[in-house]
């Protein structure tokens, strides 16, 4: 006699999977914003502070400008350069936790230009020196119901 399940006690077994991974994903996946709005408040904090030590050091002058000059337009590369390759500010530069994007998507925001009323989730970041300002471009809100472009 051989000995194995019917097709309906599988369709039992397969059933109530289903329903045990129904009330098991929406846990993991909100763990997973959390972990991200905090990584993105970590990196903002990091990503500030590089700027103000920056600044500090540079006489006033944000960093993003060529050659220290804030006349000219600022540049995400001259950016980039300004805070890592020199070494002495950020090891490496943060990525935006949501998108995965990293300096090469930064948004740079010209001295008379204004922070879009909205992120877009486009860019990593959005950066404007005049205003030594950076932003998380990534739209929603975390669990506290605060926009991450507010972060």
């Amino acid at each position: 006699m051989k000995r194995a399940f019917s097709f309906v006690e599988l369709m039992i077994v397969v059933a109530i999977l289903g329903i045990l991974a129904a009330i098991v994903l929406p846990t993991f996946q909100d763990h997973t914003t959390s972990a991200k709005a905090s990584t993105t408040k970590a990196n903002l904090r990091i990503l500030r502070s590089a700027i103000e030590l920056y600044t500090a050091q540079h006489k006033g002058i944000a960093p993003g400008y060529p050659n220290d000059d804030p006349t000219q337009n600022p540049d995400k590369l001259v950016f980039f350069n300004q805070m890592v390759t020199a070494g002495r500010y950020l090891k490496k530069f943060p990525e935006n936790p949501f998108n995965g994007y990293g300096h090469l998507q930064i948004k740079m925001l010209a001295n008379s230009e204004n922070f879009p009323p909205q992120a877009t989730g486009t860019n990593s970041w959005i950066y404007k020196p005049a205003a030594k300002t950076i932003k998380l471009d990534w739209p929603g809100t975390d669990s506290h119901g605060t926009p991450y472009y507010d972060y």
